[in-house]
């Protein structure tokens, strides 16, 4: 017979094995889970993905026709995170790139206030959001002053995000304002620029949480989504009206240069969509290619 002083230790031992086991079952479910695209590495000789690439390049083909636009006036890159599959069309031709290098400025703040991905106050995460998001001049010549474009270009550089041996890439080299400091790319003579491949790696890395940090990542997500920040409604977001996709993204306009950036999020797919033209009808280039890539994602084995 066992005595009540070992039956009583008995039920404790159980119930503390059970705590334990419960606790340890929680933790690993909370654990964040791997996801296909974290240990994906876009290079200079990542290789495309065939099928895809063909794809592309058939949209790219017809839509050009359609806009009478020729090859050297688009360029094209979408990245598959939910496949790791790759299609580019001239992904290291380097163009003025507007505003959308406005995102390099956003890099550099957060590369040099760290702490701002934990505590950020509230006046500057909607000034961001601003220049992010609603491409607000005013609040991007505030910060491009405040931190000094030499200083926003080193920290790209040291990315790997600017590089004069692989077709140039993100580039500020001006202020978005009247201010006469210039300082022009290597490659391309350009005050503002970018290359696809460039692109798809910094949105790449920022899904991947490995701008700054993974906190620092996550906030400068935020960044780009501010929900109170009404979006433009024009080129990606505006081809896309009506699906149901999560976007964020970073446009340029000026005169024949219209340009879109974007990570999009919706059923079924996750992937990065970058586009470049340099035509008057681009911006109707960019809004009707934006859904047919979208169709393509949804139809990925």
């Amino acid at each position: 017979m066992i005595s009540p002083i070992a039956l009583a230790a008995a039920v404790m031992f159980s119930l503390v094995a059970c705590v334990v086991a419960t606790g340890a079952s929680r933790t690993a479910s909370s654990a964040p889970t791997s996801r296909p695209f974290d240990s994906y590495v876009l290079g200079y000789d990542t290789p495309v993905d065939p099928a895809l690439q063909k794809q592309v390049e058939q949209l790219d083909a017809s839509l050009r026709e359609k806009f009478g636009m020729k090859p050297e006036q688009t360029a094209v890159g979408v990245l598959d995170l939910l496949h790791l599959k790759l299609a580019m069309i001239r992904p290291d031709a380097e163009d003025y790139a507007a505003s959308v290098p406005k995102i390099g400025i956003l890099l550099a703040y957060f590369q040099l206030h760290p702490e701002a991905a934990e505590h950020l106050d509230p006046q500057t995460e909607k000034e961001l959001g601003m220049m992010a998001k609603q491409s607000n001049n005013e609040m991007a010549s505030k910060f491009s002053h405040e931190i000094g474009l030499k200083k926003i270009q080193q920290i790209l550089d040291g990315y790997d995000l600017y590089n004069k041996d692989h077709g140039g890439g993100i580039w500020v080299g001006k202020h978005y304002g009247k201010d006469t400091e210039k300082y022009k790319d290597p490659v391309g003579d350009n005050s503002h620029a970018a290359t696809v491949r460039q692109l798809l790696r910094y949105w790449l890395w920022l899904e991947q949480g490995k701008l700054v940090s993974p906190a620092a990542s996550k906030k400068m997500r935020e960044i780009f989504a501010s929900p109170a920040l009404e979006p433009d409604d024009i080129k990606f977001v505006k081809g896309l009206k009506g699906r149901d996709l999560q976007i964020i993204r970073k446009w340029g306009s000026w005169e024949n240069w219209y340009h879109d950036t974007a990570v999009i999020t919706g059923p079924g797919r996750h992937y990065i969509l970058v586009a470049m033209t340099q035509h008057p009808r681009g911006d109707e280039y960019l809004e009707a290619l934006a859904p047919a890539v979208d169709d393509l994602m949804r139809q990925q084995p």
